[in-house]
């Protein structure tokens, strides 16, 4: 199923076609070193895949959307969805192959505005390893703000739409 498209973007389902990307990327040590409990054997990924494939925008249990190339489908990158008790948390991967091309951006923007005002009284949160400063960027690029470190997650959090 296919969410949204972008300029240059389709946000979408996850799918079969799609596991030798992710494992691709999972697997390379410049995205997965700020990741923590990803799944990189294929194995593990395709079984992922089935779990989300039919997966749909909702607050009531995590979904994942593939980000793909519009001109060819291309899976470019990865957004998990975790919704609870009102915050929604985000967590994103870009392979390798496409950094700095500005896909984050652009795919997070369109999700965050869609998720936004579908649920406006939710909060947005984002946690991110203290090194990861182009992640930290992106965020503040999002209209996110720098709430914390956590000490007991070992993360940066930054958040946006937050309740006082």
């Amino acid at each position: 199923m296919e969410f949204f498209r972008t300029e240059r973007l389709v946000l979408r389902n996850v799918n079969e076609k799609d596991v030798s990307i992710i494992h691709d990327y999972r697997s390379n040590e410049i995205c997965a070193r700020y990741q923590r409990g990803q799944v990189k054997k294929p194995d593990e990924i395709e079984q992922l895949v089935q779990q989300h494939k039919n997966d749909v925008i909702s607050v009531e249990s995590n979904f994942m959307i593939a980000v793909a190339l519009r001109e060819s489908d291309e899976m470019v990158g990865e957004i998990v969805v975790m919704p609870n008790d009102g915050a929604i948390s985000l967590g994103y991967t870009f392979s390798y192959k496409h950094h700095r091309k500005g896909y984050a951006f652009e795919a997070l923007s369109t999700l965050i505005h869609a998720l936004h005002q579908q649920y406006p009284d939710w909060e947005f949160i984002c946690f991110t390893e203290p090194e990861n400063t182009a992640s930290m960027a992106l965020l503040r690029k999002l209209g996110y703000t720098h709430v914390c470190y956590s000490q007991k997650l070992e993360s940066e959090v930054f958040g946006k739409w937050l309740k006082e």
